[in-house]
């Protein structure tokens, strides 16, 4: 087991380390370690994780979707109806 830092793991996966932090906020990346407090607390991601999430990834087609989690839409304005 190997642990990596956010911006370690994003070169990891080759994706920008904001993206992966917006994937860690959205719920829809990889699983992730919180280590200390809540705000300032240390995040780190386990190879063995960022591989299980490549791997569940894959597609066979460019038709493919993958099962995402949906974004959570906050409505600022009553009247918003998720548009």
């Amino acid at each position: 087991m190997t642990r990596l830092t956010t911006r370690e793991a994003a070169d990891y996966v080759r994706l920008s380390k904001g993206t992966l932090d917006q994937m860690r906020t959205d719920g829809t990346g990889p699983r992730f370690i919180k280590l200390g407090r809540k705000r300032r607390g240390r995040i780190f991601y386990d190879t063995v994780d960022l591989d299980a999430w490549i791997n569940s990834r894959k597609q066979t087609s460019t038709t493919d979707q993958p099962q995402l989690r949906r974004r959570r839409r906050r409505l600022n304005n009553p009247l918003d109806l998720g548009r």
